[in-house]
């Protein structure tokens, strides 16, 4: 999906957000947030086979848009990158090529959900879903431009966390997220995802977040 066509989707939740919160005399509140954490990929042992682990860390932000403090709509984006090196595998077995080979995972999330308890609750646990959007490339050392690997796919999240509020404008919260992305991993024959049954760009992410706003 192209950048542009994705900008025209992301005004349009906004807007929509505004009209309904407008026409039910609603007040929005408006955040923004940073966050660093930690996925496991599903397709543990291709990642593990490529980057020499199933782990990476992820670092990500946003802003989004909370009506009345309890629904909620947040737009993060995010990157993971790794340098690892190019692999064969045979019958399980992974032998090493010696080209160095760079895996960068880009999301695009839209997220909405809702926030439990009052405003004035000092801790304030949330739950949401969405969708989500991938890029995923991969370069090595010998590639030429057109050989590099760059593609687009869409799949969905589940998140659970709970914020800490510090004041009124500052927050701290941890959160547990979930993605899924079928159908990335494993289109070429010859490919580690083939290899090993993977398919799932997805994973499990446990991070930190610093809110700023309500």
């Amino acid at each position: 999906m192209r950048i542009h066509r994705v900008t025209r989707r992301l005004a349009l939740v906004f807007g929509l957000v505004l009209l309904a919160s407008r026409a039910n005399a609603q007040s929005i509140d408006v955040h923004g947030f940073f966050d660093l954490g930690a996925t496991r990929f599903t397709a543990a042992n291709s990642f593990d086979a490529v980057l020499g682990s199933p782990v990476g860390i992820v670092f990500g932000g946003g802003a989004g848009v909370t009506l009345s403090r309890n629904i909620f709509v947040d737009v993060r984006a995010s990157r993971f990158t790794k340098d690892g090196q190019r692999v064969a595998v045979n019958n399980g077995d992974v032998f090493a090529l010696g080209i160095s080979n760079t895996v960068t995972i880009t999301p695009l999330e839209i997220t909405g959900g809702y926030r439990f308890g009052q405003d004035r609750d000092t801790i304030r646990p949330y739950a949401g879903g969405g969708i989500s959007w991938y890029r995923y490339q991969e370069t090595d050392q010998f590639a030429s431009e057109g050989e590099a690997v760059d593609e687009r796919f869409t799949g969905f999240n589940l998140l659970g966390g709970a914020e800490f509020r510090l004041n009124t404008w500052l927050g701290l919260a941890g959160e547990l997220a979930w993605a899924s992305v079928p159908d990335a991993l494993g289109q070429q024959p010859s490919s580690v995802g083939t290899a090993f049954g993977e398919t799932n760009l997805g994973g499990t992410t446990v991070r930190a977040r610093i809110v700023i706003g309500r």
